[in-house]
């Protein structure tokens, strides 16, 4: 690659990039070739010829040991002309993909112990190659993206993935473990690859995964309409299958709060929009709890759901919404009869004692205004709701509930 080219390409890697890059992954990234069945590790530049291909633009950072553009305006400048680069996405989706085609890289995936120290870019193709897909992807992409996907994700690719999402526990995934390449797809939400693989017949619609979990779960936890409804359109979908955990793919969608995905799963006769996870939970009592007040509306609008139903430790919908300081959300619970105000959990702590405990002011003054709840109510500790606000420094509550 000639310095021009290797200078365009470096910058469209550090102004495109979905985080910064450290210099062996920029330098790793720029010897791919498009296409190549093999990684020649002969392309890859010196990070010093970088910089000079870069005309003094490019920088690298010593103390984070990434490299990056010489100042932010820059980063603006390249921005503001979107035609510098051509497609860069999909330029950058198809060396990623074709970095995992490559024949190096699928040694990595049947091996017990891989080296990820020598291929310092997998990481990044490995989490980021569908955020680029997913933005813009060519013809040529979506066959490479078909060749990568069509067995099973490499497990140590499934382990970076989904090792982004704090919530997965992954000690147990090991090389046995079965995550397809329509999890893969369907976790990325690229439409034109999820109906792809489907007309492949490569794998079953409802075929699950190290986490019992099936293609329209993990589209439906990440809110890929799109994704959604192609998966929902196939013959023989389950759309209330849960996972290990019970959790089914509207319980997924509920607690994100993609409306979008709620609204299309609702509509689906064999979905139970009150069903619980194993842990007692329903879609309605995660979505309050995480203040997503369009899909709380959204529920309460299907008579099945109990909008007072609480979970094993007594914690209804309206306790975990005013608790977390949701207000929106509180109003909406408080407006249908079957919710007590006061219900209290299975620690006699009601809604407005987490309120007052945790300094949620504008909660505090809507739970008050309501005639059925008691302020002066001990918990199971005997103290009551002005105790708590008073020693946490609540001033305004305890002013309020004083008043």
């Amino acid at each position: 690659m000639g310095k021009s080219r290797l200078g365009m390409a470096a910058l469209m890697w550090i102004s495109h990039a979905e985080r910064p890059l450290r210099a062996d992954e920029l330098c790793h990234a720029l010897a791919v070739e498009i296409g190549s069945t093999d990684f020649d590790v002969g392309n890859i530049p010196s990070i010093s010829t970088l910089v000079s291909c870069g005309q003094g633009l490019i920088t690298v950072d010593k103390e984070a040991s990434t490299v990056r553009l010489i100042h932010f305006t820059l980063q603006e400048y390249l921005f503001s002309r979107p035609d510098t680069f051509s497609r860069p996405h999909s330029a950058m989706a198809e060396i990623c993909l074709t970095y995992l085609n490559s024949r190096q890289v699928k040694a990595l995936w049947t091996t017990s112990y891989p080296d990820t120290q020598n291929n310092p870019f997998l990481e990044y193709c490995s989490v980021y190659w569908g955020v680029h897909a997913k933005k813009e992807l060519s013809d040529y992409g979506r066959l490479l993206a078909l060749e990568l996907l069509k067995v099973n994700y490499g497990p140590i690719s499934t382990r970076l993935l989904l090792a982004q999402g704090k919530h997965f526990p992954l000690w147990h995934l090991d090389a046995l473990s079965p995550f397809s390449g329509l999890h893969c797809v369907s976790f990325f939400g690229i439409v034109e690859v999820v109906a792809g693989l489907i007309d492949m017949k490569c794998y079953s619609i409802n075929e699950v995964d190290f986490w019992g979990s099936g293609p329209l779960a993990w589209a439906s936890l990440n809110g890929h309409q799109g994704a959604v409804r192609v998966l929902l359109g196939r013959e023989g979908v389950s759309p209330d299958e849960p996972d290990k955990w019970g959790q089914a793919p509207l319980l997924l969608a509920a607690q994100n709060g993609h409306e979008g995905v709620v609204k299309m799963l609702l509509g689906r006769e064999e979905v139970n929009p009150d069903k619980a996870d194993n842990g007692g939970r329903t879609p309605l009592l995660l979505a309050a709890r995480n203040g997503h007040e369009g899909v709380v509306k959204l529920l309460l609008g299907r008579e099945e759901v109990n909008p007072d139903r609480s979970d094993p430790w007594g914690q209804a919908p309206l306790l975990l919404a005013a608790k977390n300081g949701h207000e929106g959300v509180v109003k909406i619970l408080l407006g249908r009869a079957e919710v007590n105000p006061d219900k209290p959990d299975n620690l006699d702590r009601t809604p407005l004692s987490f309120a007052a405990r945790h300094g949620h002011e504008g909660v505090v003054k809507i739970l008050i205004e309501r005639g059925e709840v008691n302020p002066d109510k001990p918990d199971y500790d005997s103290r009551t709701l002005l105790s708590y606000a008073a020693l946490n420094g609540h001033e305004r509550v305890v002013a309020l509930l004083q008043s």
